[in-house]
């Protein structure tokens, strides 16, 4: 089956466009850094060439300005490959104008053309699918009459692989954190309240410093629990909307805390307004709790 497909400016190796995919296997992540060292050579090779590694194989063709790279298994078809190649190199042609791929700077400049490669892909994975739609003896006489060069992985030179992370503990790249899911009604409802509850913490902290003229070890006391109170709700509300190490954990640990501050307070607030603050303190952690990361940040091969 088709894996993934890439799209290349030919000069340079610049990616403009490339699908999504999500296996995490070794084997598939050490072919795609040799399509990726491959994609820096690209001048080097014939317009029609295929490289097997490791059960894979990578088929790319090249025009002018551009190149269409695919990784498959290795027992996918080579010709259903170049023609999945082929119908790319249509499509994209006539959708975007030499020039702007010429001037392009960033990387994946056309990543919004990678749901025409993904539509093509998918039906690529259902040959059945195709057989009103191509002419697979065309281009079976083609590969035929000009067969595609093989290249071997020696011919794209040595490339240091990656380190066990067994023996780098100490030097290895972490990578970015994953994102949270967004946020629903239940969880923007959920820090509107904390917002709330640390604001009349704060204010009730203020309140009694303006109003005593010499502050007692017990207004004191108070104080500091509505100032530390207030700083767990917006802790709490930080843990809404941001992931970071242990976020469970610490959304449970500032739960308690907001217990604990309220009770101290029991002279000061009724015992409506101490289940008030202890309820929103409980509907933030669930919240917290039910606000899981994304599976996998989106791969482009880059």
């Amino acid at each position: 089956m088709v894996i993934s497909a890439t799209i290349y400016r030919w000069r340079d190796g610049l990616p403009l466009s490339a699908s999504t995919d999500f296996d995490p296997s070794p084997d598939l992540q050490s072919c795609k850094k040799t399509a990726k060292i491959l994609s820096k050579k690209l001048q080097q090779f014939p317009d029609r060439c295929t490289v097997k590694i490791d059960g894979f194989c990578i088929y790319f063709i090249s025009s002018p300005s551009v190149t269409y790279l695919t990784l498959c298994h290795q027992d996918y078809p080579a010709v259903l490959a170049y023609c999945f190649l082929d119908e790319l190199q249509r499509e994209f042609m006539v959708t975007y104008d030499p020039e702007k791929i010429d001037k392009a700077i960033r990387p994946f400049s056309f990543i919004e053309f990678d749901n025409s490669i993904q539509k093509t892909k998918q039906r690529y994975n259902n040959p059945r699918s195709l057989t009103t739609r191509m002419n697979l003896t065309a281009m079976s006489q083609e590969v035929k009459l000009r067969p595609p060069h093989h290249i071997h992985p020696s011919e794209l030179g040595p490339f240091v692989p990656d380190t066990p992370p067994q023996l780098n503990h100490g030097t290895r790249h972490k990578g970015p954190r994953r994102r949270l899911m967004p946020i629903g009604w239940l969880g923007f409802l959920s820090l509107v309240l904390n917002i709330l509850c640390g604001a009349l913490n704060l204010a009730r902290g203020i309140h009694i410093v303006n109003d005593v003229d010499n502050v007692s070890d017990s207004a004191s006391y108070a104080i500091a629990n509505f100032w530390i109170a207030c700083g767990l709700c917006f802790i709490q509300c930080y843990l809404l909307l941001f992931n970071m190490v242990w976020r469970n954990i610490a959304a449970c640990v500032s739960c308690v805390g907001v217990f604990l501050c309220n009770v101290q307070l029991m002279e000061m607030r009724n015992m409506y307004q101490i289940a008030f603050h202890v309820a929103v303190s409980v509907f933030a952690v669930s919240q917290i709790v039910m606000r899981k990361t994304r599976e996998k940040l989106p791969d482009y091969d880059v």
